[in-house]
């Protein structure tokens, strides 16, 4: 049960990440998807980005948290699902 919550939250955290790339309205279906998955990858993502601060490169900035987490939850998941 929890290797199955661990996926799921791979997963949903891989959709944050691609919708990222994309512009979404404030208004619209996409703006409620965006919104929820916010609520649910927040609590992991926002005190990773306290430690570790977007890498610029020129004019972008890249978010290294997701990553970050992927390896935690794949670690955790090594560890609790073997």
């Amino acid at each position: 049960m929890i290797c199955r919550l661990l996926e799921l939250y791979i997963f949903v955290l891989l959709v944050r990440v691609v919708l990222s790339w994309f512009p979404i309205s404030p208004h619209g279906a996409m703006a409620t998807v965006a919104g929820f998955l916010y609520t649910i990858t927040d609590p992991i993502l926002v005190p990773l980005r306290r430690f570790l601060p977007p890498v610029r490169m020129g004019a972008m900035a890249l978010d290294l948290s997701p990553l970050v987490a992927f390896f935690a939850i794949s670690f955790l998941m090594g560890a609790v699902c073997s």
